[in-house]
């Protein structure tokens, strides 16, 4: 064989090994775009559990009468710590009893940090179950949310699987999450976690 056909040779196959190695790098950003662009997938975006209330909702500060866990009324309840929230009747039916012992066990599960959060109920109307909520959930600050007065903070909390439903308000009066009691307790948990760490207030 000639040396110019060896040249070619040689030249052919470091065009096809050049080749063979862009395609190596190449194949997966092409495959990257047709996921995003052709099919339509998009990843998570997120690692929160809950819901996040966009945009965040600022409660009004209204008094509210005691009805478990105090005496008076409250004012600025929703400042300084974090808050679990559970809206419902004062009954404290089914719903409200298993939203209410993941609110207590959950604050429980945060060891050191549970200081940083307080358990506080709504009851909307038929307030209040009192012997069960202060035999089984001591801490609980249960507040008469049943008058007109109430309403302008109510209105703020979704309504949809409210009875279901469990929120996170930040220390300045904020909601933003809402979770769904009926799923994995962990991730209530979690999310807990995270915003402790990384909060600087509260």
């Amino acid at each position: 064989m000639s040396s110019v056909t060896e040249h070619r040779a040689l030249r052919a196959r470091n065009l096809r090994t050049v080749a063979a190695l862009g395609a190596l790098f190449l194949l997966p950003l092409v495959g990257s775009f047709w996921l995003y662009y052709g099919a339509g997938w998009r990843p998570a975006g997120h690692t929160n559990h809950g819901e996040l209330i966009t945009p965040i909702r600022p409660l009004p500060d209204v008094a509210l009468p005691v009805a478990v866990g105090g005496t008076g009324s409250r004012q600025g309840l929703f400042r300084q710590r974090w808050t679990l929230v559970y809206v419902g009747s004062g009954r404290c039916e089914a719903d409200c009893r298993q939203a209410l012992y993941l609110m207590r066990q959950t604050r429980l599960a945060l060891a050191n940090n549970m200081e940083r959060v307080q358990r506080v109920m709504l009851a909307s109307s038929e307030c209040c179950e009192r012997s069960f909520l202060e035999r089984e959930h001591s801490g609980l600050l249960v507040l008469d949310a049943s008058g007109a007065e109430a309403q302008r903070l109510l209105a703020e909390f979704p309504t949809a699987e409210r009875a279901h439903a469990l929120f996170i308000v930040d220390p300045l009066g904020n909601l933003m999450m809402r979770y769904d009691a009926r799923q994995n307790p962990r991730g209530l948990l979690e999310d807990l976690k995270k915003l402790l760490q990384l909060s600087h207030i509260g």
